[in-house]
């Protein structure tokens, strides 16, 4: 080991090695001078959202919007027509903007825009619960259909209600937060001829499934987004999975229409009435009937007892009398009936015994005396 005299010979032999540089960064010191040192900060690059087969979902919301919202490129939702027969598996209620259908079979969506959205738009489909109270809840299927094999095949995860028929390029996503589930596909330009574009979907659970809806109503929610998540449009619809579609909406849409013909009606009466204080006042005056014609009505009473019915029945038959009697042959009984009473109090008898003993007057002394 070199001792330090031999320090000054290895200095000079570094210095012959190595070039002197002058006192600026090493990490500048081979740019040339017209070299910008905050292009790396400008240059901002994000990378586009691609959707892949079992990847996560673009942060969403604790409670979705179920609002419409057509957006600019005027984003609408039709539905092919069907019936109320039996044997129909999918049926639309335009009145209560409702899908019926069967467990498991094709439901048609038809997507109709006003104007081409970007290129790489996509259309997502999420189911939510519709009562405030579960809206926050995760919709999934429940553990009778999600553990059957038959309706389990393929890549699918088999948690996910919602699913696309038709369409390998379909991606079932779940959000990494919440736990929400939604399907993915790409947005496809209308045929020619064609003004919608079609996407059938299968739900895979019936609304009454215990462990699963339970008998809970929820919403489809399809939006129009861009690769980046961006939504463009938005809408809603509720969904009842159930065994027979057809008559289900029949009884539905009759209870619905019976609802609106009460409100229509309550509503015609509460306009019809008078609402000022005036208008209050003056009414009994304008509905006041004639005397006479208030006497002539007739109304019934329910008794409850024999021995009721026949008392009041002897006032109603007295009063009825009392009606076809005239009026001077009453006061003249009643005159007649008062003059016979003040007769006997003047004469200060009284009705005498029919037997027994004579009854005695004050100052009379008796046979014994």
């Amino acid at each position: 080991m070199n001792d330090q005299g031999d320090s000054p010979d290895f200095e000079d032999l570094w210095n012959s090695i190595v070039p002197p540089v002058a006192d600026v960064p090493w990490e500048t010191s081979y740019l040339p001078e017209s070299f910008d040192e905050q292009v790396f900060e400008q240059l901002q690059v994000s990378e586009p959202y691609i959707p892949t087969l079992g990847g996560g979902s673009p942060p969403c919301s604790a409670v979705p919007i179920t609002t419409d919202y057509p957006g600019e490129h005027d984003f609408q939702l039709s539905f092919p027509q069907s019936s109320y027969a039996k044997s129909v598996t999918c049926t639309y209620s335009t009145d209560l903007n409702k899908l019926y259908c069967q467990l498991a079979k094709t439901c048609p969506v038809h997507m109709v825009v006003g104007q081409p959205p970007p290129p790489g738009s996509v259309l997502r489909a999420t189911a939510v619960y519709k009562k405030s109270e579960h809206v926050a809840e995760v919709v999934r299927r429940c553990p009778h259909h999600e553990r059957t094999p038959g309706n389990n095949d393929g890549p699918v995860p088999p948690s996910h209600l919602i699913r696309v028929e038709g369409n390998p390029r379909a991606d079932y996503q779940q959000d990494l937060n919440i736990g929400r589930q939604s399907v993915v596909v790409p947005y496809e330009q209308p045929q020619l001829g064609c003004g919608h574009t079609t996407t059938l979907y299968n739900y895979m659970c019936n609304s009454s499934c215990m462990g699963g809806m339970n008998r809970r109503a929820i919403l489809m929610i399809v939006t129009l987004e861009t690769q980046e998540g961006l939504v463009l449009g938005r809408r809603s619809f509720e969904v009842r999975v159930c065994a027979c579609p057809g008559r289900d909406r029949k009884t539905e849409e009759t209870n619905f229409r019976k609802i609106q013909e009460t409100k229509s009606s309550v509503k015609a009466t509460a306009t019809a009435a008078p609402t000022t204080k005036r208008s209050l006042k003056e009414a009994p005056q304008a509905a006041a009937q004639p005397e006479g014609s208030k006497k002539e009505e007739i109304f019934k009473l329910e008794v409850r007892g024999r021995e009721r019915y026949e008392m009041l029945k002897k006032i109603n038959d007295s009063l009825e009398l009392n009606d076809l009697v005239p009026s001077s042959d009453i006061e003249k009984y009643r005159q007649k009936h008062s003059k016979g009473g003040n007769k006997r109090e003047r004469d200060g008898c009284t009705m005498e015994p029919k037997r027994g003993k004579r009854r005695l007057v004050k100052e009379e002394k008796s046979d014994s005396d």
